[in-house]
């Protein structure tokens, strides 16, 4: 196990005073920025999953979480990123346990790309997602997209993928109707990744939900998507 003094302070080490104001400027939440490059976050990250086992690096991962530390939590997430956890059970109950504690898209997404790794290894988790979708907390609402991305990005999707794909558009068409900018933002995004894939089933969704959205993210689903 690493002592979670000795994990802040490899990370602590690459700080930058003036970035840090900048972050904390940025993402406009009030706790500690270090000022540390993702690249430098990763690097640590990479050293300690090669050094933990499952369970310490799970350890590591909620205190570096409890911290509250932009960079550490950062780190929490990103030492849960992998296909293959078994039995993942814990790992998938810590980070749901965080998603009530999201402020800020950037903490928010790289735990929800840790998440949507237990996802697709376990797609029956995606009832517990959409109790998210009816949330009162927006971040946890927005999670709900950001977290079932692999589903729009899938280039050839099984019958099962498109069935649960379906799922999650129905979930977009009524965030289509959330004024939350936040909210509306999450369905741009999925459809621009979908777009990428299924092109035809973007226009389709955008010809009967897009004139709810908000203009400029009614633009930004279809940016990318080839003429029809």
């Amino acid at each position: 196990m690493i002592p979670i003094e000795d994990a802040l302070a490899v990370l602590q080490i690459q700080s930058n005073a003036q970035k840090a104001i900048q972050m904390k400027s940025y993402h406009k939440v009030e706790r500690v920025y270090f000022g540390v490059q993702n690249s430098a976050i990763d690097g640590a990250v990479k050293t300690w999953r090669a050094k933990l086992s499952v369970n310490d690096r799970l350890a590591l991962a909620v205190e570096l979480w409890d911290s509250n530390i932009h960079e550490a939590r950062v780190a929490a997430a990103k030492l849960l990123v992998q296909a293959r956890i078994y039995p993942d059970d814990t790992a998938w109950a810590l980070i749901t346990s965080w998603v009530p504690q999201f402020d800020s898209w950037a903490i928010a997404d790289h735990v929800c790309n840790a998440g949507a790794r237990r996802l697709i290894a376990d797609p029956s988790r995606l009832d517990v997602i959409e109790d998210w979708t009816t949330s009162e907390h927006m971040w946890t609402k927005r999670a709900a997209m950001m977290i079932t991305l692999p589903w729009a990005k899938i280039n050839n999707p099984k019958p099962d993928d498109l069935v649960e794909r379906e799922r999650i558009l129905g979930w977009a068409k009524l965030y289509t109707g959330d004024q939350a900018w936040l909210i509306q933002k999450s369905v741009s995004f999925w459809l621009r990744e979908l777009g990428r894939h299924d092109a035809p089933r973007v226009w389709a969704f955008w010809d009967a939900h897009g004139h709810k959205m908000k203009p400029s993210l009614r633009k930004d689903a279809i940016r990318n998507l080839p003429p029809r």
